[in-house]
């Protein structure tokens, strides 16, 4: 088709995202500089009937001049804001179009935007009234009702194809003039296109015609070479000029050639005629990339992507097994926005992937896709000496990556570890790959084939980690670490020993590394570090230390790693820990990176540094990059390319061409390996994409942009905005607010996903600057706004001559009212204070009674939880450090007392065992109701060890106690969490920290007390 208005902006410059889109099956992969380039798939964000389409097959594409996008398709077109689509269907009346079903579009310079139907005609939508405007057919109008293609002509007119003959109109007149065409081409014409030398190409139903610059009549092109004229004679249904000027054609059966500037055609490799192969599907649309690849949408085949010169095409096609696949391969239209996304307009709705976002990549499961996972989840990885990929699957799958030769192999486990996830690899000095999954299984690095089950003892027990040192396999399991030789045969077992604080931390042994000789191996409750590989106690244990900030942030340990300056870093589920200079030292102190430094997420999984000063690290919810020199976390996002959300596993890896890998739950990420050198895209401010002002909708020609003013007269002071960030990248992850300074106090945010819509009612008259903010996330995560500027005219009554006029008739009136009201106040002066006197006494007295009923628990008669903090409060502001003590009391399986005996015996025990609490404690002792069976009780001047000694009594008698009800004996235990002040904390932090006790004398198995720590 036509180079068009809005598809040919400096959007094309961003595109390089298609030099590693897959489906090329040619040697020309195996060359390419980008070795990943067969093995990624962009990543399409759909938009469907579901989001507002009147059809699923959409037909044209199209962005104005505000950058809103337009998609036609069978049953209406639509304006498409990102969030909100405006609708415009068919229908006879003279401002609406006449036929939903559009063909092409073509924006117009001012906002306007040019529609060809199938049957409806040619219609103009006005952005400055928000109608249509139908060109008439016949005398003085267009061919024939059915329009395929409309192009400019580079001086303020349109060609127009149609199904009987080639028309041109001249967009500022309105003025139609029909084109001859001659005899020899056939009346329906397909595209068209004028080049930017004057030529005037016709895509017609017999062919390819040209009416040369300064000719007045169509002659046939034609080629030496039998392949080019074979889609030179054919149907042409897509035109398009480069911009290196080169000639495009698309035929109907026959593929697609091309033609250099020199007058040279040449067939495009597996896409024109050859003994192989001779039809084709129909061509829709060309568009070339800034990295000059050619696009060519096909009915059929989906997307081709084609460097003219090149041996091969690659291709972009709808896989069933991966839901961000293109939705369809009968292409329609493609149109690149100023953003550099692409967008494709399909049978099954449109689509559009951000071209941009090359920092991060996803290889994705499909069993379909030659280059898809065979699995979802990657769980384990290794790069071998080969350089080759081994990915650990779900299901007893292994994947495994060669990018030099450009090749994905799947293996499969068998016996015991058929369908078992594959945890772990490692690589010994014969290149034999071990892997770690139920059991220990062995590869041959040259044959690939599969020895399973290589130790029995181990075929019960799963492999969590994998590690050689000196050939010799370390293995770290849910039951301690087990070593083995291969050489020897050797097999040996060590765990943790209750006894001996010395041994493994604990027995589930996550990972283990080698680091500077050492031997680390991290566990669920803190890293244990030998000396040798032979050690199986004399560990040095290292775990968090409550109050200690320099500690490890939490005892569960992910991965291990130092970087190229010699810093050691772990993941754990507190965040990441940096140990500077990787020297533990007498008393290590790490550095720690977690939520509040900026990371997303404190469950870390993995870490991986690279050569720049740079930590990587998978999260739970993601993946982030610390800049380790200043501190900087950044989280990365959709933007980025991001797209697998959550990671579980410990997989990571650097790829032989230096990216870093990462293993997710849905696919295999890929931080590219100039993910350090991108550098921030700028993002546009918020757009207004419709506003209702005083009650009015305004027509997309008067909406506003920054900067500009908007009057809401004196009638109706509603305003309702809808605005958006017309980049059309990672809407989801956008947070948006907006503030109207003058009447808004604070901005207010719109949830994320939701549409951005500003709307007040009723607005005071004055003067306002309206704010529109979106903050994007990502690697560099930025922060625009729009600022319009709001003048709320007043009404007849609120002009200042009628407010004087008024404000001086009050004083007088004041006045008068003032002197009489005196005379009457003092009268009844006297008689109110008498009834004053009588009835504060009244209040007085009633106060006091509601104030005791007010802090007191009904049920029990203690203090309720409101008095109790209260007079705890008072205790705590006057206690010196350790001089008072909060115990927490609750009653050990009360719900099975309510249960079996009913709530007003469990009503029955609370009032038994308050009574005994009571009878316990001193006059100065506070006893309180928490909540249900939760009491607390307030100590005093009163030590840790005399708290524990009054508690530890109070227990003994509740565990001694039978409480009768209705004939039936019922006993009861309590767990104590008892926690003495510290002067430094609230009483917040008092409480919870006696709390913590609490729960932690639950987990001791109830009916205990226990001292929380500092």
């Amino acid at each position: 088709m036509s180079t068009r208005w809005g598809h040919t902006r400096r959007g094309w410059s961003w595109l390089l995202l298609v030099l590693f889109w897959v489906g090329a099956t040619s040697p020309l992969h195996a060359q390419d500089p980008d070795p990943w380039a067969p093995f990624l798939t962009p990543w399409f964000e759909r938009v469907g009937t579901s989001d507002g389409l009147p059809h699923s097959v959409t037909t044209a594409l199209a962005q104005d001049t505000r950058g809103l996008v337009w998609i036609g398709t069978m049953g209406g077109l639509v304006r498409y804001d990102g969030f909100r689509m405006q609708v415009f269907d068919g229908g006879r009346a003279p401002d609406r179009l006449h036929d939903a079903y559009v063909r092409t579009l073509l924006a117009l310079p001012g906002g306007d935007m040019l529609v060809g139907t199938n049957a409806g005609g040619l219609a103009r939508f006005q952005a400055a009234t928000g109608r249509f405007l139908n060109y008439p057919t016949g005398p003085g109008g267009i061919s024939d009702p059915k329009i395929y293609d409309l192009a400019s002509d580079g001086h303020g007119g349109v060609w127009i194809a149609t199904d009987r003959g080639i028309d041109h109109l001249d967009v500022a007149s309105g003025r139609i003039t029909v084109v001859p065409i001659g005899s020899e081409p056939a009346p329906r014409n397909f595209s068209v296109l004028q080049d930017d030398q004057g030529d005037l190409w016709l895509g017609n139903d017999r062919g390819l015609f040209v009416r040369r610059a300064g000719a007045s009549s169509f002659v046939r092109v034609d080629a030496a070479d039998p392949t080019v004229s074979a889609v030179l004679h054919n149907q042409v249904w897509a035109l398009h000029q480069d911009r290196d000027g080169r000639l495009w054609v698309g035929s109907g059966q026959a593929g697609a050639v091309y033609r250099n500037r020199d007058g040279s055609w040449h067939a495009v490799p597996g896409f024109s005629p050859s003994p192989q192969r001779r039809n084709f599907p129909t061509v829709r649309h060309f568009a070339q990339s800034a990295a000059g690849e050619e696009w060519i949408g096909t009915d059929g085949e989906g997307v081709l992507i084609y460097r003219a010169g090149q041996p091969a095409a690659r291709r972009v096609s709808h896989d069933p097994a991966v839901a961000s696949s293109l939705q369809g391969d009968s292409i329609r239209d493609l149109l690149f926005d100023r953003a550099g996304n692409m967008w494709v307009a399909t049978d099954l709705g449109a689509a559009h992937t951000n071209t941009q976002a090359q920092m991060v990549c996803s290889l994705l499961p499909s069993p379909l896709a030659r280059f898809g996972l065979s699995e979802s989840n990657v769980q384990g990885m290794l790069v071998d000496s080969r350089g080759r990929i081994w990915l650990g699957l779900g299901n007893g799958h292994i994947d495994l990556i060669d990018l030099k030769q450009g090749s994905l192999r799947h293996l499969i486990m068998g016996g015991a570890q058929s369908h078992r996830d594959v945890l772990a690899f490692t690589e010994t000095p014969d290149g034999t790959i071990w892997v770690g999954t139920l059991g220990l299984a062995r590869i041959d690095p040259d044959t690939l084939q599969v020895t399973n089950d290589v130790l029995p003892p181990l075929a019960t027990h799963p492999v969590l980690s994998v590690t050689n040192v000196d050939g010799v396999l370390l293995m770290g399991t849910y039951d301690g670490v087990y070593r083995y030789d291969p050489t020897t045969g050797q097999l040996e077992h060590f765990r943790h020993d209750p006894a001996d604080p010395s041994s493994l931390a604990s027995d589930t042994v996550r990972y283990i590394a080698r680091v500077d000789g050492k031997i680390w191996y991290a566990t669920t409750a803190g890293i244990s570090v030998a000396d040798r590989v032979s050690d199986d106690r004399g560990f040095r244990n290292i775990g968090q230390q409550p109050g200690n900030q320099g500690s490890l942030p939490h005892d569960y340990i992910g991965s291990i790693a130092k970087d190229a300056n010699g810093n050691l870093w772990l993941a754990t589920f507190g965040g990441v820990a940096e140990l500077p200079g990787g020297q533990l030292g007498a008393q290590p102190r790490f550095r720690v990176f977690d939520t509040d430094a900026g990371l997303s997420s404190d469950k870390v999984n993995a870490v991986l540094p690279d050569d720049r000063g740079h930590l990587w690290t998978s999260l739970s919810n993601g993946v982030a990059m610390i800049d380790v020199a200043t501190g900087e976390v950044r989280n990365l996002g959709a933007r980025d390319g991001l797209h697998i959300p959550s990671y579980i596993y410990l997989a990571t890896a650097r790829a032989p061409d230096g990216s870093l890998l990462f293993g997710g739950q849905g696919g295999l990420t890929l931080v590219r390996r100039h993910a350090e050198k991108e550098q921030p895209v700028e993002v546009p401010p918020p757009s207004v994409t419709s506003a209702r002002v005083g009650g009015k909708d305004l027509p997309p020609g008067a909406l506003p942009r920054s900067g500009d003013t908007l009057t809401i007269d004196d009638g109706h002071r509603g305003l309702q905005l809808s605005f958006a960030v017309l980049d059309y990248r990672a809407p989801l992850e956008t947070r948006y607010s907006y503030r109207m300074e003058g009447f808004d106090d604070g901005w207010t945010d719109i949830p994320v996903g939701s549409s951005p819509n500003a709307v007040y009612t009723n607005l005071p008259h004055g003067q306002y600057s309206l704010r529109l903010r979106a903050t994007t996330r990502g690697m560099f995560p930025t922060t625009v706004e729009s600022d319009l500027r709001v003048v709320v005219q007043p009404r007849w009554y609120e002009t200042v001559w009628l407010r004087t006029l008024v404000i001086l008739a009050g004083i007088a009136a004041v006045f008068a009212l003032v002197h009489l009201r005196t005379i009457y106040l003092r009268r009844q002066a006297k008689r109110l204070q008498q009834q004053i006197d009588e009835r504060t006494r009244d209040l007085q007295e009633a106060n006091a009674r509601l104030d005791k009923l007010a802090g007191t628990d009904e049920l029990t008669g203690v203090y309720n939880r409101r008095r109790f903090l209260a007079l705890a409060e008072g205790v705590r502001a006057l206690s010196a450090e350790g001089q008072a003590c909060l115990a927490v009391l609750d009653l050990d399986r009360f719900k099975e007392i309510n249960d079996g005996y009913g709530h007003l015996a469990g009503d029955a025990v609370i009032r038994a065992i308050t009574d005994i609490i009571l009878s316990h404690c001193r006059p100065g002792d506070l006893v309180g109701r928490y909540g249900g069976e939760e009491l607390v009780i307030c100590l005093p001047d009163c030590t840790a060890t005399e708290a524990m000694r009054a508690t530890g009594r109070i227990r003994e008698a509740l565990a001694r106690t039978e409480v009768r009800h209705e004939g039936r004996s019922i006993r009861v235990t309590t767990s104590i969490g008892v926690a003495a002040i510290h002067r430094q904390e609230s009483m917040e932090q008092w409480l919870s920290r006696a709390d913590a006790a609490l729960y932690e004398a639950k987990r001791r198995g109830r009916n205990c007390v226990v001292l929380a720590g500092d």
